[in-house]
């Protein structure tokens, strides 16, 4: 049996507050949990006993099978799966001269944790390691962030840290932005190393953090000259961003 207080402790890393208290956050779901299970280092985990037994040796502080009603009654999902988990949050090194070696990712000020878990996502499709976020953006352990990311949480290192400073030395490090009045991202020379930083939903990359960018990219719509929709999902620009970035090396 789910204990009152498991239940409590489990829906609380809903709220930032007790996720940064207690050094945690939440994975529900088949998948997502299976996929991350071996790469951190598991509290709890209450499952079903038929999920349970796919999975071999579980590592887990507490492991605990659900009885009936018990994943429903600690579960943030509208249609709860079969396992939740509770895990430690990892401690990773920000490293500048590493960041010299391969193409990361900058985000500033994203706000949509779905945003934020999709672009975690693409970054582990495309090989990114790093994803380096303005303190502003959303929170990588939010439940709904970790559930976009679709188990790439597990792949890719997520750092806060202001970015000013960050961008200021990483002076070596060649960075580039994508911007609405930049220049066209299919003609201009892409390293095969450096830093992407992509911007906030609605105002873009902040003024501060433009000054630190001498590489201003931008994706034309197509066909030249036409007006059509006046922005992209910033999700989705990073994906186009980063496709063409790993495609120029591909025919390098």
């Amino acid at each position: 049996m789910l204990s009152k207080s498991k239940i409590r402790f489990i829906r609380s890393l809903d709220k930032k507050k007790f996720r940064n208290e207690t050094a945690c956050f939440l994975a529900e779901g088949n998948k997502l949990v299976a996929d991350i299970l071996h790469s951190f280092e598991c509290e709890y985990l209450i499952a079903k006993a038929a999920w349970l037994a796919t999975q071999g040796d579980i590592k887990a502080g507490e492991l605990i099978v659900a009885e009936e009603g018990d994943i429903e009654k600690a579960s943030l999902l509208k249609t709860p799966q079969d396992v939740i988990a509770v895990f430690k949050q990892p401690v990773y090194q920000l490293n500048i001269e590493e960041l010299g070696k391969e193409l990361s990712l900058v985000l500033d000020g994203i706000q949509d944790p779905g945003n934020l878990g999709t672009i975690i996502r693409l970054a582990g499709w495309f090989g990114i390691r790093n994803v380096i976020c303005s303190p502003d953006t959303a929170d990588i352990y939010n439940p709904k962030t970790v559930q976009a990311t679709m188990g790439a949480i597990a792949h890719v290192r997520v750092f806060y840290t202001p970015l000013v400073d960050l961008l200021k030395q990483a002076k070596e490090i060649p960075v580039y932005g994508a911007f609405l009045a930049g220049k066209n991202i299919y003609r201009e020379p892409l390293s095969e190393t450096g830093l992407i930083v992509m911007g906030n939903e609605g105002k873009g990359i902040s003024p501060s953090v433009e000054k630190q960018i001498p590489n201003k990219l931008y994706i034309p719509g197509y066909p030249p000259g036409v007006v059509s929709t006046e922005s992209l999902n910033v999700a989705v620009a990073s994906a186009i961003v980063c496709a063409e970035f790993r495609r120029r090396q591909a025919y390098h």
